[in-house]
């Protein structure tokens, strides 16, 4: 064989090695980008549901209370229209009243029945009425006036971050002189950022029964995310013992073992739970110059 062609040998077979290389590498960036555009679509259309009912055994007509001039209700709406990974707001009612009133400073309304029996279901049947598909639901809690859009946008995006949950929601350091107070409801998570328990008791509890100032306690917010296919089936799992003793729809989940992200923020908290609460918001907002 004559060095001419040996040299054309080899030349060509460096040229299909390098064409097999290079198809490889082009197959592998294809999969790669494929790949990475599911994980950014992964529960990308996401819903702020607002829950409202008139109702209330501890607070009735709650979400219309007055606050420095505007219904509660609106104060959260606006609160939540300034999240960046919200695609859409509504509010979610079984009152008329409620219902004219959020209709009237600008907010879309989805009536719901009477027979919901929290906020979850409520958010459940709002979102089944949609016109548009999402992934994620997130349950503001209509009387956190001055919820910060960043923590909505937090648990939206944990949510996303973590396929194995199916529901997110955060807790804040508990102040001492709420820890025994039952409407302030306490959490405790693991190493991994999930939930163990919530309750409306002191957790943990130490064998001396008072408060120990060294433990960082965790308070919920009460703000929660879901994925809506889980959302779906929510309403059919069966109540479960501890969901009923603690009257905690959180522990539903738990107790049918799905996994719940919790991240921690800074935030002072200031629910309206009771009428009481309404006069140390509007000082707070006062302080904080909220127009």
């Amino acid at each position: 064989m004559s060095m001419c062609s040996s040299s054309e040998s080899s030349l060509s077979k460096f040229w299909i090695v390098h064409s097999i290389v290079a198809g490889a590498a082009i197959a592998a960036a294809i999969g790669a980008g494929a790949y990475l555009g599911r994980y950014r679509k992964f529960r990308s259309r996401v819903v702020g549901i607002i829950p409202a009912r008139y109702a209330s055994s501890r607070f009735e007509g709650k979400p219309l209370v007055n606050i420095l001039g505007k219904p509660m209700i609106q104060r959260t709406w606006e609160r939540a229209k300034l999240a960046s990974t919200l695609d859409h707001i509504v509010v979610a009612t079984d009152d008329e009243k409620i219902a004219e009133c959020c209709r009237g400073f600008g907010a879309d309304v989805i009536m719901t029945s009477e027979s919901c029996r929290n906020g979850t279901e409520r958010c459940n049947e709002a979102l089944q009425k949609l016109d548009k598909k999402y992934d994620v639901v997130v349950n503001i809690q209509g009387d956190e006036p001055l919820i910060e859009p960043e923590i909505i946008d937090r648990i939206v995006k944990a949510l996303q971050a973590a396929p194995d949950a199916v529901f997110s929601t955060a807790v804040t350091a508990l102040k001492p002189e709420d820890a025994f107070d039952p409407n302030r409801v306490k959490c405790v998570v693991d190493n991994h950022g999930y939930a163990i328990y919530f309750s409306r008791g002191l957790i943990p509890y130490n064998k001396t029964g008072k408060v120990n100032p060294q433990f960082p306690y965790m308070l919920h917010l009460g703000i929660q995310s879901y994925d809506t296919k889980f959302l779906k089936i929510y309403p059919e799992l069966r109540s479960t013992p501890l969901q009923l003793e603690e009257d905690l729809e959180q522990l539903k989940v738990l107790e049918n073992g799905y996994k719940m992200k919790v991240i921690k923020v800074d935030h002072e908290a200031h629910g309206v739970d009771i009428p009481e609460d309404v006069e140390k918001i509007e000082t707070l907002m006062r302080e904080q110059s909220f127009s």
